[in-house]
């Protein structure tokens, strides 16, 4: 293996892997779908190995494509530092963006990947605060680019990127929901969500009580694990071993809760905007956690799985 390899034929075996099939990663990278099949197969000769399996319509990443996947990721990525280091177009410089812990770990990471991708010269600063906190650092000019949950004190205008489901959620190892007293672990009393459960117990005649107040996601996540209380979460925001809360428990629906971006007055430059657009398309294509339904004879269901991530739909 003396000769290079193409990094035309990696970026479309990266391709196939995010897109989910063959014929979605044509359409990405402006090629016909045997075009494709061809490059994958002049990258499995010069290889030696099998990159995918097929087992009816279905296609999977083979151990040597998921050893490969790490590899070209990293030499697309040193390509596009090493042409945007030569560039004079290339964008640089320094954006500030916050958003709530709810939303970092669900969130983030897309939103970095896309945008780090892009522009590789520009420096992030992330900060995780409650929204009212971002809210006030964008109008101080504190933060270019803040992620928020929509709500009555915002004052700036607010461009909704997401509708996310908002739940009542416990432990799926735990039946602390069955408590004669509803224990509680929820966000800071400004917190829309902490309002919006209680007025739903409130409507419903359930009694409860508040056991844990915080506006860390880590805290309120780790007491709902615990067994300790229930709470009120996103979807973004539910975690491996949390389970959804729903009429069939005797929890009414709440309603969506919208995620929105706000943009400081004077970030007016082209890094923002570019993070902004990367933003909306990141939260637009994410998919939703893997969510066990309810089977018909067991009340309490809906666990929340991690997503097995090495299927690649045909």
């Amino acid at each position: 293996m003396t000769s290079p390899l193409d990094l035309d034929q990696l970026r479309t075996f990266v391709a196939i892997v995010d897109a989910g099939s063959f014929t979605k990663a044509a359409d990405d990278v402006f090629k016909t779908q045997s075009a494709v099949s061809m490059q994958m197969r002049r990258l499995e000769e010069r290889l030696g190995v099998s990159l995918f399996e097929r087992t009816g319509r279905t296609i999977r990443i083979t151990d040597d494509g998921s050893r490969l996947l790490a590899y070209a990721r990293r030499m697309l990525t040193l390509s596009q530092e090493t042409l945007s280091a030569f560039d004079q177009e290339a964008m640089q410089g320094h954006v500030r963006i916050g958003l709530p812990d709810d939303y970092a770990e669900r969130f983030l990471p897309e939103i970095l990947a896309r945008f780090s991708r892009s522009n590789p010269l520009v420096e992030l600063e992330i900060a995780c605060e409650p929204s009212l906190n971002l809210m006030e650092h964008i109008e101080r000019g504190r933060l270019d680019v803040a992620l928020v949950s929509d709500c009555d004190h915002n004052r700036m205008p607010l461009e909704t990127v997401r509708r996310e489901p908002l739940h009542f959620v416990t432990s799926a190892a735990h039946d602390i929901h069955h408590a004669p007293v509803l224990p509680l672990a929820l966000g800071r009393q400004d917190c829309m969500w902490r309002a919006q459960g209680m007025q739903a117990l409130d409507a419903m005649g359930r009694r409860y009580k508040v056991l844990f107040t915080s506006w860390s996601a880590q805290i309120v996540a780790s007491a709902v694990l615990a067994g300790l209380a229930i709470s009120v979460l996103p979807e973004c925001a539910l975690r491996p071993g949390m389970r959804i809360l729903g009429e069939y428990d005797g929890f009414p629906t709440l309603p969506d809760t919208q995620i929105g971006v706000l943009r400081a007055r004077n970030a007016e430059g082209p890094v923002v905007t570019a993070l902004i657009d990367h933003i909306r398309d990141s939260l637009d294509n994410l998919v939703p956690p893997e969510v066990q339904p309810k089977p018909s004879h067991i009340p309490e269901t809906r666990a929340i799985r991690p997503q097995r991530l090495r299927s690649v739909a045909g």
